[in-house]
């Protein structure tokens, strides 16, 4: 069977000439016309004309018996579209119900709603509500004070009614009234209207069976998993010893001071250098020759989870995604590295990602190409208990937007586009010239690649290869901390730990020397820090003119990325995240902040920008978390920096990707994961919520502020008590940065004092114990700030004391970033119960990160992929609501999909890549969900171009 990724969109085709149309087979006698004939024989008829054979049984399916394949079924849908008298067929319905008995069934004129739906409707809406009676011409919101999360109760509760009709969250915002919404249900549904294609996804497997892996296959890769880090913590402690004896050649007993033995400081500094130009190169090549060595070529197929042939594929996912390629992203070295790992990449292509793909033998990317920030396209995803792996192909000149999710067998044609928080599900084509977006992803006229091309120039792009590499080798990471052991060595005691003399363990300056040596590193390091982010971009960013077309990979745009890494600084912005400070901390790094209105909480502790001296935070506006301001825009040979800004009195949910030139103005509610529109009128006074985004209320707490506003002495007597709590648990985050870094520093000062004895074994159990402290700090400091408790759900004021401890419980708890190591092993499922989340068996964990740990859920065997967020709470408009999220057995969730708050999942549903499910929803059993935000599929089909599974 032909792959949908190999064939061409029947737009980008040649003329095709149509063979002569065969008799149709005989047909039972029917009196009338041929009108009359019942709609599944209609459509068997011109289908047989079509694949020229006498008769299609109804029951057959398109691709895989009938041998059809996208253009063969193109051609059907021209036909059906030529006869006035039957229903309009697209491609995308053929992939959904690939049977002419599907079909039919699909595209058949809706039944008619009973007339008493309204009546039903109101009945529903008001056990919901728990009031006597609702008025039909009642507003949801407005008149009857319910909120999103009432109306996802009330639509979860009408999915239960037999003899009602299915009632999403985009037919309540469309149709905020009984009334309305019983009309609509009978008229033509919004999956049928122009421009709103609906996120139903034919080509996402349904209800995967039960993939359970032996018990001893379980075990077996557990214990591999475990070898390989014993095996990389004993090549890291015989690195660490040759890169001393190579750094040090006159290091002997009695002379492992440097200073003043003969060797000079510019030898000492360059022989660094050396040191750490060998383990960068080591580093790149090592993920290379593991692939080809154990993996071979990626073909398309899917492999068991916890088997063998899974082991081999989380090694090299594993080792890739250790590579310090990630650190240069936008460099040309991202192109010739992925060509190395068996990739087509064509010219002047540019990759700003820094989620490069894993099964790269199935990536294809043609000459100028542009693929923007945080965009994902691994080749793999998990599902059902199996890792299906297949292509990404992208045409010449394509653009992909910022945060957009491109599945597995996906196809972008030349020249089109892909809009930011977007998502190209299995088998979606995008064809030549066309730009899409959306969740799904359908087509739009917008145009999101607005910079002009300058001339090609290769030179440039090798120049700054290289300088970038050099660069990163003399003053990246690896030569910082390079540094910082040459000037521990260059201390007398610790130089002393590595002489031939009795243990120092029982003397307590050695643990004097550890903690005031950790402490000089976290307490110094952050002042020095902060010196730097607000000074030296300052300087850089006077040689950047906005809205000025610069050439791609010169010296302005090292520049201009040189000051987004310097101020994007995860460990400050979690300091002085969700505080009242952190709105000194942005305007320190160059925000622009007109007329600050102080509420304790403008801004998250996750944020990020291209460019901070081009975002503006407008008056009274709050943030939750994850918002990223796209200052910078791309073609394959250029780029420009633009002002992103925010209108005063917004409010932003989680993950909203903000882009230079958005039509958005004042007093705007962006719900988490919108897509930011950048057309049509500037909205103002409104609520924006999916991608593409559509309108909804701006808040049903509008007209009713906070006690803590309306009285003016009382907000600044709660501010006060707020900041002073925030002052404690940022000084908490401190000490206990204080206290990992001295554990780590007490191990490795261990390390020197017996790799006498030991040599560089002493040094591999130290890096297996910092590890471990890693993670048993963590654990036992979030412990600790529950109270071995586990949280309870909450509805209150920002300014209320429950929600500064909780602030602290944020700031405090185990990052998610650092449970990546574990992604893909049975120990990050342990990780997370001994965190409190109550977690079935053989649970696969990709990557996935719970917010509030003990308010999750999750039953067994579920399948959570990379990127997935689930998120136990809301903070909108300074209100703070947190709920259960239950996720049953079996269960898959997509790359980069987001639960909310107060979600029940039943058992065998699967999730979507890139899907927002809204806070209150229930999923019911076996059911298929997907779309931002997430609606139900009108049935789980299997994708005829699924990838088959290997035949060993």
């Amino acid at each position: 069977m032909k792959k949908l990724a190999d064939a061409p969109p029947a737009s980008s085709l040649p003329p095709i000439s149509v063979p002569t149309r065969r008799e149709p087979p005989s047909a039972p006698a029917v009196e009338g016309t041929v009108a009359d004939l019942p709609l599944e024989r209609r459509l068997a008829d011109l289908l047989a004309s079509v694949v020229q054979q006498d008769d299609v049984p109804v029951d057959a399916d398109f691709f895989a018996d009938l041998g059809a394949d996208s253009l063969v079924m193109a051609r059907f849908c021209a036909r059906v579209r030529k006869q006035p008298d039957l229903p309009a067929v697209s491609m995308k319905d053929v992939y959904q119900h690939p049977t002419i008995t599907g079909l039919a069934g699909a595209v058949a004129p809706p039944e008619p709603v009973p007339a008493a739906v309204q009546d039903r409707l109101a009945e529903v809406l008001t056990g919901v509500l728990g009031v006597e009676q609702v008025p039909a011409d009642a507003d949801f919101f407005d008149d009857l004070g319910a909120d999103s999360l009432v109306m996802a109760r009330f639509c979860a509760r009408v999915r239960k009614q037999p003899d009602l009709p299915a009632v999403s969250m985009k037919d309540i915002y469309s149709n905020p009234n009984v009334s309305a919404l019983a009309e609509a249900l009978q008229g033509p549904s919004q999956q049928d209207q122009p421009q709103e294609p609906s996120p139903i996804l034919a080509s996402v497997p349904g209800t995967p069976p039960p993939s359970d892996a032996r018990t001893w296959e379980y075990v077996t890769c557990g214990a591999l998993q475990v070898l390989v880090y014993v095996g990389y913590c004993l090549l890291a402690g015989v690195l660490a010893v040759v890169g001393y004896q190579w750094v040090f050649p006159d290091a002997g007993p009695g002379n492992y001071h440097w200073v003043g033995h003969g060797t000079s400081f510019w030898e000492i500094y360059l022989r660094s250098v050396a040191l750490g130009a060998a383990m960068f190169l080591l580093m790149c090549i090592l993920p290379v020759v593991a692939k080809w060595i154990v993996i071979g070529r990626f073909r398309p197929c899917e492999i068991r989870i916890w088997s063998l042939a899974y082991f081999r594929f989380w090694l090299v996912k594993t080792l890739m995604r250790t590579s310090p390629l990630a650190l240069v992203t936008g460099s040309p070295v991202t192109t010739f590295y992925l060509r190395a790992m068996g990739a087509r990449v064509g010219r002047n292509v540019t990759i700003l990602t820094n989620r490069l793909p894993i099964c790269t033998d199935l990536l294809s990317i043609g000459d100028g190409t542009v693929i923007r920030k945080d965009a994902v396209f691994n080749g793999y995803r998990a599902h059902g208990g199996v890792i299906q792996i297949g292509t990404v192909t992208l045409g010449r000149d394509v653009s992909v937007g910022e945060g957009s999710v491109l599945d597995i067998d996906t196809t972008m044609g030349d020249d089109s586009q892909l809009g930011h928080r977007s998502t190209l599900y299995t088998g979606q084509v995008v064809p030549e010239g066309e730009h899409w977006h959306g969740s799904p992803g359908r087509r739009t006229d917008v145009d999101y690649a607005t910079v002009t091309a300058a001339p090609y120039r290769p030179w440039r792009r090798g120049l700054f290869a290289t300088s970038q590499i050099l660069a990163t080798i003399a003053l990246g990471r690896i030569m910082l901390g390079l540094a910082i052991m040459l000037v521990a060595l260059a201390l007398p005691r610790v130089a002393a730990l590595l002489e031939d003399q009795p243990y120092a363990f029982t003397d307590w300056v050695f643990y004097a020397d550890a903690v005031a040596y950790a402490g000089l590193v976290v307490f110094g390091g952050t002042i020095v820090g902060l010196v730097v982010v607000s000074t030296v971009p300052r300087v850089l960013q006077l040689a950047l003119k906005p809205d000025t077309v610069y050439p791609l990979f010169g010296l302005r745009y090292a520049m201009e990325r040189t000051v987004g890494k310097m101020t994007n600084s995860h460990l400050l912005g979690q300091l002085f995240g969700d505080s009242s400070y952190v709105v000194n901390y942005v305007g320190a790094i160059g925000y622009d902040q007109p007329q600050v209105q102080q509420t304790g909480s403008n801004l998250g502790t996750m944020f990020k920008h291209d460019n901070p001296f081009l975002s503006t935070i407008g008056t009274g506006t709050m943030i939750a978390d994850g918002v990223s301001f796209m200052n910078t825009d791309y073609s394959a040979t250029s780029f420009k920096v633009s002002r992103a800004a925010i209108g005063a009195n917004n409010f932003l949910g989680n993950d909203v990707l903000y882009p230079a030139g958005a039509r958005t103005g004042d007093n705007c509610l962006l719900a988490t994961k919108v897509m930011v529109p950048i057309d049509g009128p500037v909205r103002h006074d409104m609520g924006l919520l999916g991608s593409p985004a559509f309108e909804i209320p701006r808040s049903v707490l509008r007209d009713a502020p906070l006690e803590e506003h309306a009285d003016r002495a009382r907000f600044r007597r709660d501010l006060s008590a707020k900041n002073k709590h925030n002052l404690r648990t940022m000084a908490l985050l401190m000490l206990v940065r204080w206290l990992h870094a001295s554990l780590a520093v007490l191990v490795m000062f261990a390390a020197a004092e017996l790799s006498d004895q030991f040599g560089f074994l002493a040094f591999s159990a130290a890096f297996a114990a910092v590890l471990l402290i890693g993670f048993l700090v963590p654990i036992s400091i979030e412990r600790l700030v529950t109270r071995c408790r586990g949280l309870q759900p909450q509805l209150c004021s920002i300014y209320h004391p429950y929600f500064r401890w909780h602030e602290r419980y944020w700031k405090l708890q185990m990052p998610n970033r650092r449970l990546s190591i574990l992604d893909g092993t049975p120990f990050r499922p342990l990780v997370w119960r001994l965190l409190g989340v109550r977690t079935g068996a053989r649970v696969f964990d990709d990557g996935c990160a719970f917010v509030e740990r003990s308010l999750v859920t999750i039953g067994s065997r579920c399948t959570l992929n990379n990127g997935t967020t689930i998120q136990s709470h809301s903070q909108e408009d300074g209100m703070f609501k947190s709920d259960h999220v239950v996720i049953g057995d079996d269960v898959t969730l997509g790359v980069g999909a987001f639960i909310h708050y107060g979600v029940t999942v039943d058992d065998g549903v699967v999730v979507a890549a890139d899907s927002f499910v809204m806070k209150g929803t229930a999923l019911p059993p076996g059911s298929l969900w997907g779309g931002n935000p997430a609606q139900e599929a009108r049935a789980a089909t299997t994708s005829p171009v699924a990838p088959e599974r290997p035949l060993s």
